[in-house]
């Protein structure tokens, strides 16, 4: 790789590995293990490779590759005529992780159309004075925003899935 490239990664790796240390609760070196393996794509990176450019010690890089492993992370393959092992991510804990997504939006929708409605119905008593009366603007731009971001998720689900029967 030339080096702007290897300075490029470099940084995103540790971006990256903020960015999923944080939101996933993983663990330091888990989560620089994980953004060098999305970054270092369908070719795969090796046990070797991880220790030498995370500058991390065997025990720690196997540790968190196993731990990677057994969560359903990543996955690894091999070469013919080569031992060694290639780390890739896991495309089926991609699509776990949007179904998950997609239910929690799911719940979020109906706790809205719950609260929408007891809001419409105070709205609609005869005896609610214009101060007691609830807008629903939010509510409204709200669901159709979980609505338009549910269809997007489900397109790119359906992508994946289909890339993956393929493969």
């Amino acid at each position: 790789m030339a080096l702007p490239i290897c300075e490029k990664k470099t940084e995103l790796v540790e971006k990256l590995g903020v960015h999923i240390e944080n939101k996933e609760h993983l663990a330091p070196v888990a989560a620089r293990v994980l953004a060098y393996i999305i970054l270092t794509g369908k070719v795969g990176t090796t046990f070797e490779d991880l220790v030498n450019r995370l500058l991390a010690s065997k025990s720690t890089i196997s540790t968190h590759l196993h731990h990677l492993q057994d969560a359903n992370r990543i996955k690894y393959f091999t070469k013919v005529g080569d031992r060694k092992k290639y780390f890739v991510v896991n495309h089926d804990n991609i699509i776990r992780n949007i179904d998950e997504m997609l239910t929690g939006w799911d719940e979020e929708k109906q706790l809205h159309l719950e609260v929408k409605s007891y809001k419409e119905s105070i709205n609609a008593l005869e005896s609610s004075t214009e101060e007691e009366r609830f807008d629903l603007s939010f509510h409204n731009d709200y669901l159709k925003f979980i609505e338009e971001a549910s269809a997007t998720m489900k397109h790119l689900k359906q992508k994946l899935e289909n890339k993956n029967n393929k493969s």
